[in-house]
Parts: structure tokens; sequence; C-alpha cells
């Protein structure tokens, strides 16, 4: 996991270390920066199987696969979960849960530490209320609190993940004292990145460099308090920084993506690249998409780069920076990343920075996720901007209207 912004530097000798299952894209949240696709309900192809999940962890051990994360959308959906995590710490995985919370009962948390389960993450968007249950349109932060006790009290080592954006960075302080009083292992502060979701709304959720240096602060102040009682990490984002990170160790490095329909990913953004093609392990197997897929090797080494990225004296600390940032911000993947002070487009960047920010901008609604959303931007819809707000008077919500496309 990064910490002050760098990165975990693993040489995974050809092997996918990091193994992740995306065991569903339903969540019952509606978080407007959620990673999974703008297009999620639009392709209805099932979820895997058990059975095909099982075959998915058996393989992936067998390709050298250590860690293990469960997510989603709302991993805690899937009535089999308890039944793979169980499968996977019988083959020998770190298993990690990432969650949100909402489901999350006494009973479950029994049966998966029956199970085997390592730790638990947990998210959380905010210190008040008000603020969590607009911001994920669901009421949820007084359960995330009560899970995040429930969590402890099973002797789980869990990371608090605070996704951090305009809305609530005002609040890594009060955060703070939360996750003291709950007495969390991990504390992430993690600046989201401008994908799907996030960049539907990247103008309302990115916010100002004074804001995270405010923010940087706190977190400073608070490690130098706490010492070794609370592991606080603070993850820079890439928009301010100057450098990309060295996204997931490199493509097709040590990280493996598997989405619900099966489609195996380097990360799990990879599919907003267009052009690509993406196998599924109803297709192929595990080791032919790890090793031989077109996906996979598109972006590995560095005879893709260009000449900037190529010729870099970093070039082996950032391998390039993200493949998806890149093709967002520029149409070309294998374009150096804009979030790169070097890179020919970097004042894409800049550009995003000013637009999000210039002086009398008119505030338009965050787009929740949503399956009515995720359907009308999937065809190439826009956001609109007459939608009804809801929740905090300084805070718009939105659902997308067929009105608005």
């Amino acid at each position: 996991m990064p910490k002050d912004g760098s990165v975990v530097r693993l040489d995974g000798q050809g092997k996918p270390l990091w193994l992740v299952l995306e065991l569903t894209y339903r969540c019952p949240l509606k978080c407007p920066w959620c990673s999974n696709p703008v297009d999620y309900a639009r392709d209805e192809t099932a979820e895997l199987s058990t059975a095909e999940w099982k075959r998915v962890l058996r393989e992936g051990r067998e390709l050298g696969a250590l860690q293990l994360g469960f997510t989603g959308g709302e991993p805690l959906l899937r009535d089999d979960l308890e039944e793979l995590v169980a499968d996977a710490r019988a083959l020998g995985y770190y298993t990690n849960l990432i969650t949100s919370g909402v489901g999350l009962s006494e009973a479950r948390l029994s049966a998966l530490k029956a199970a085997g389960l390592n730790q638990i993450q947990l998210s959380l968007q905010s210190s008040e209320r008000e603020l969590t249950d607009t911001l994920v349109g669901a009421r949820a932060h007084d359960l995330k609190v009560k899970v995040a006790h429930m969590i402890k009290a099973h002797g789980f080592p869990m990371v608090l993940n605070v996704p951090v954006f305009r809305q609530n960075i005002g609040q890594v302080e009060d955060i703070l004292r939360l996750a003291e009083e709950i007495g969390v292992d991990y504390l992430e502060f993690a600046n989201i990145q401008y994908y799907n979701w996030a960049m539907v709304n990247r103008d309302e959720l990115l916010p100002t460099r004074e804001q995270l240096q405010a923010a940087e602060r706190a977190v400073q102040a608070a490690r130098e308090r706490l010492g070794d009682r609370m592991t606080i990490y603070f993850v820079i984002p890439d928009y301010y920084e100057g450098r990309p990170k060295a996204c997931m160790n490199g493509w097709g490095s040590i990280h493996l993506t598997i989405a619900p329909d099966g489609v195996a990913m380097p990360c799990q953004e990879a599919r907003v690249i267009e052009g690509l093609e993406f196998p599924s392990i109803r297709d192929k197997s595990l080791a032919w998409l790890w090793n031989e897929s077109p996906t996979f090797r598109k972006f590995r080494g560095d005879e893709w780069m260009s000449t900037t990225c190529r010729s870099c004296d970093e070039k082996e600390k950032d391998f390039g920076g993200c493949r998806c940032q890149a093709f967002l911000l520029t149409g070309d993947a294998a374009n150096t990343d804009p979030a790169c002070s070097r890179s020919p487009h970097h004042h894409l960047i800049a550009e995003a920075i000013a637009k999000a920010h210039a002086p009398g901008r008119r505030i338009q609604p965050l787009v929740l996720r949503n399956d009515r959303n995720s359907r009308l931007l999937g065809e190439g819809g826009g956001t609109g901007g007459g939608c009804g707000a809801a929740g905090r008077a300084d805070l718009a919500v939105a659902v997308v209207e067929p009105s608005d496309v």
C-alpha cells in the first residue's frame, strides 16, 4: 500500500502477486467517484459462478499469486463470499475484504473469521453523518461507524479507507480523531483517481492545491502525535505532483484483476482503453491470460513507450505512469501520462485544474452512480445541469433524467 504517495517496489519475477476479484458490480451505494465502469449496467453478462471463481483462485495460486482482494461493487452481496474466502485460505492466500460495510453483520463477521479472512478494508467518506449519507445516496454513516467497531471487536486488522475529494478534504482532522477513537490499525487517505464516475464528476470533486497541502500538514501532525499506534497513509494525487505514480508497479507486472464477468485486466480501470480486447477466464486459462494475452503484453517493458518516456532516467521508477489516464486525457494509451511535468500533454492537467476552480464557475450537481445513469452514460449521454438536487444545501446531487441527455 502506498505511503506518502510512494509505491511499494516489488519484483514479481513475472508473477501476478496481487490478485483482485471484483465479485460483482452490484452495490447498495451510489458514490459519484466509483471506480466501476460508467456503463456497468448496460452489459447484463452474468457474474461468474462459485465454481468459476474457485477455478480463478486455484489457477492464480498456480501462477504465484499471494495476496488476494475481494472487492466489487459490494462483495457482501455475494452469498458465496464465505465459501470463497475459505477456499482462498486453504490455497494459501492472504485475504483482504474491501467493503462499504453495508451487509456486514455480527453473524457474517463470525463466519468470515471462521473461514479464515485475514483483513478488512472499510470505506468511510466523511466524519459527518449528513455528508456521508448524501454523497453515497443512502443512510450509511452510522452503520459504517458501527461496523468499524464490530470489525475491531472481532479481532481483524482493519484499514479505514477514506477517498479524498473537495467535499471532505477539510475534515481530515475530524476523521483522524474518529479513526483514533475506533482503534483503526491503518488509515488511508486516498486522493481519488479520475476515471469512470470520478471523471464524470471531476470538476466538482477536484480539490485545490492549498486544500491538499493543509490536509498533508494535518496528517503529518497526527503521525508525530500517534507514533506507532496508527499507520497513516496519504496517497498523493497525480494532478498536483508533477510526476506520475508507478501505476500497478507497471502494466501486467504484479497485479491482476478479474471482473465480475471473468474478464482479466492489468488494473481495475483498464476497460476504459478503447481498442484493447479483454478475454475472459471463461474462454482461456488464467495462465494464458497473464502470459500470452495481447492485452497484458501490450504495455509491458518499455518498447511501447514514447521517446519522452523511453529516454527518461525515471522510467524504472514510474514505468511511464498510468495507461488509462493517458488514454482518457489524450486519446492514446501509449502517450506519456499527462500527470508527468515532462509530458507534452501536461498542459491538459493544468487546464483541468483551472477549469475546476475557475472564478464564477457554476457548480454542477454530482452525478451519482446508479443503474439508470450507467445505461445513459454508456450510450454517450451527458450529465445535464438542470436536475433536481437533494441533500445538503451546499452539496447538489443529481440523478440523470432522459430529458437531460
